[in-house]
């Protein structure tokens, strides 16, 4: 491989030079060397001179050679070709700053960080928790680890020099004051990012969830937190669990989260949830959950406490529904191709309740053509059943049949 030089006469009389990189390979027929061109570096006249002494460089680097240029004003020999620095200049380690430096300033401005202080300051601790948390909490955000990992590992990856003197013990004490203050700190943050994105808090979703455990015991009511219970996973089957609990604002900020036994039931959250958001002035929020939560006394705490509530119900399991909803009659308003509802209130006075009824064509319709195929082959099955013989009695009949009853 080598700089090839070629001229070009122009019609003036002037000749134009060009540079260009190439190395010869052999014809497959008659067996000479013949130039091929790699790249072309352009008009000799109109290249930049520093641009191929940093290619020379470079290559010369890689070969472990050192290049002099006669025409620079530095002395190669004390300078780094590649980097420009000092060739006795060493790099021991290099640490990430960008991510973790915008972690802690959205931690200032939350206000997460005062908070924290302050309570560590009402409460005379002279250990730096609040460095603690934003550590792990810096960490979660950029590469999980566990809190030995964060301590032995990670921080000694990112440039936060207020966290060097953290120790693997104080991790965990750190954990307890942030249990100790959860509520509060969750309040807090609400409401500052609320306040930041300029948020409408009038509608708070909340739903459950559990999280289970591969172990063969559940806690003892005796210990401290024992809220690991035997209850039905929401994957299925039934082990020791917890559930969590969470409400969110309308674009998904969370609201407040909770943490129960795993025997708790959905229905039995409510008051809980409404005895932690009382205090919290959310204004004229509406409530909104699924058919789990929808109860009489889910209802009546709902009323005291957010006043405005939306609760999904299933239509062949409350009889209101069954007697007085269903059956009246009225258009449905076209909101989408698959959504349409209207609005039926039942009752008068404060004690009026208003139901939504939603109605979707095209689940409709498949409904119908599913039950149709059922039937048919249901139909089939009993012709095909010789006079006298109790038709068959297997999983897929009884399947079929509760199919069509809806259950």
């Amino acid at each position: 491989m080598y700089l090839r030089t070629t001229r070009r006469k122009n019609k003036d009389g002037s000749v134009v030079e060009y540079y260009q990189l190439a190395h010869n390979e052999r014809h497959p027929v008659t067996g000479k060397p013949v130039a091929r061109i790699i790249h072309s570096f352009g008009r000799a006249d109109e290249l930049d001179r520093d641009h191929l002494v940093r290619l020379c460089r470079s290559i010369a680097r890689v070969c472990g050679l050192r290049v002099i240029d006669p025409l620079s004003d530095t002395d190669d020999g004390a300078l780094d070709s590649s980097l420009g620095l000092p060739k006795d200049l060493k790099l021991i380690r290099t640490l990430t700053l960008g991510t973790v430096l915008a972690i802690e300033g959205l931690w200032e401005r939350l206000g997460i960080g005062q908070m924290f202080r302050d309570i560590c300051k009402a409460c005379n601790y002279k250990v730096p928790y609040e460095r603690a948390l934003l550590a792990m909490v810096a960490n979660r955000l950029c590469e999980p680890e566990s809190k030995l990992g964060v301590w032995d590992r990670w921080l000694q990856k990112v440039y936060m020099p207020s966290c060097d003197s953290l120790k693997l013990e104080q991790m965990y004490e750190a954990m307890d004051l942030f249990y100790e203050h959860a509520a509060e700190l969750e309040e807090h943050i609400f409401f500052q990012t609320a306040n930041l994105f300029n948020l409408q808090v009038d509608l708070v979703f909340y739903d459950t969830t559990t999280a289970s455990f591969s172990i063969d015991y559940e806690d003892e009511d005796a210990s401290e937190g024992a809220i690991r219970k035997f209850g039905h996973c929401k994957e299925g089957g039934w082990g020791p669990q917890v559930v969590v609990a969470l409400a969110v604002t309308r674009e998904g900020l969370p609201v407040r989260s909770w943490v129960l036994p795993g025997n708790t039931t959905d229905v039995t959250t409510v008051k809980r949830v409404r005895t932690d958001l009382r205090g919290w002035n959310l204004g004229r929020a509406i409530f909104v959950a699924d058919s789990g939560m929808n109860s009489e006394e889910n209802r009546q705490e709902l009323s005291r406490a957010c006043g405005k509530y939306l609760l999904a119900t299933r239509m062949a399991n409350v009889a209101e529904v069954k007697r007085h909803v269903l059956t009246k009659r009225g258009r449905y308003t076209v909101i989408k191709d698959n959504l349409h509802a209207k609005e039926v209130i039942v009752g008068d006075g404060e004690r009026r309740r208003r139901y939504i009824l939603c109605y979707n064509p095209k689940e409709a319709d498949r409904q119908k053509k599913h039950r149709q195929q059922i039937v048919t082959f249901l139909e089939k099955n009993l012709k095909d059943t010789p006079a006298g013989k109790p038709p068959p009695s297997g999983p897929s009949i009884f399947w079929h049949l509760t199919a069509i009853n809806g259950t």
